[in-house]
């Protein structure tokens, strides 16, 4: 299962591209919650049209399908970054030190195995949708009220590299762990303890009380 973890930061060239790529990564999780407002306001839209002028919101089921790619993978690289993916801490969770960081070193190299055959069988699905010399730069559409597919198919690949960079550069933060034996290594999510959780869930309410006298 997914914990709470914290990401380390220092002056190293590692953690400078670490502090850059999550800009990325949080500019495409913010565009992802925006997905998911503009869907709820969709329904709003079109329940409201149908209850009260019988008309819904035309093509309401082919905007949402267009969405759904956004909602899906926009955040992943995001929540990678952070270790809030779903995974079993059973075993990893009893290690420490350099087994520790061996275990996560071959996690991540599988991940990033299976994400760049993603974004090569993603990117060729795309490639079959988009046209320059059809209308709309579309080979298929929705079925309703026509909306090319081939932005949404983009998507995909798109997110799936940005995952792929992140892979990258946690393999390269527990690869140096591994070699230098480090007990708090940078860019790589690290497990926090209940006793750490408490405190900075604690200090975080303390910040927001001090906001609200101010």
């Amino acid at each position: 299962m997914a914990g709470s973890s914290a990401v380390l930061e220092d002056g190293s060239g590692l953690s400078r591209l670490d502090r850059g790529l999550h800009r990325i990564e949080r500019a495409l999780a913010l565009i992802s919650g925006l997905a998911v407002f503009s869907l709820m306001v969709l329904a709003v839209v079109s329940v409201s049209g149908r209850n009260f002028f019988n008309a819904p919101l035309p093509g309401y089921v082919d905007w949402i399908e267009q969405a759904m790619p956004l909602i899906a993978f926009m955040g992943i690289a995001y929540t990678q970054r952070d270790g809030g993916h779903i995974r079993m801490d059973m075993l990893v969770g009893r290690l420490s030190g350099r087994a520790l960081w061996l275990a996560e070193l071959i996690t991540a190299l599988v991940s990033l195995l299976l994400m760049a055959l993603l974004v090569w069988g993603s990117w060729e699905h795309f490639l079959r949708s988009f046209d320059f010399n059809a209308p709309l730069w579309s080979r298929d559409s929705s079925i309703d009220i026509g909306i090319p597919l081939w932005p949404a198919k983009l998507l995909a690949p798109v997110a799936f590299s940005v995952l792929c960079l992140r892979l990258c550069l946690q393999i390269w933060g527990y690869g140096r762990a591994l070699l230098l034996g480090l007990v708090e290594p940078v860019a790589v999510p690290l497990v926090m303890s209940a006793a750490a959780q408490a405190a900075e869930e604690a200090q975080h309410v303390s910040a927001l009380d001090e906001k609200g006298k101010d």
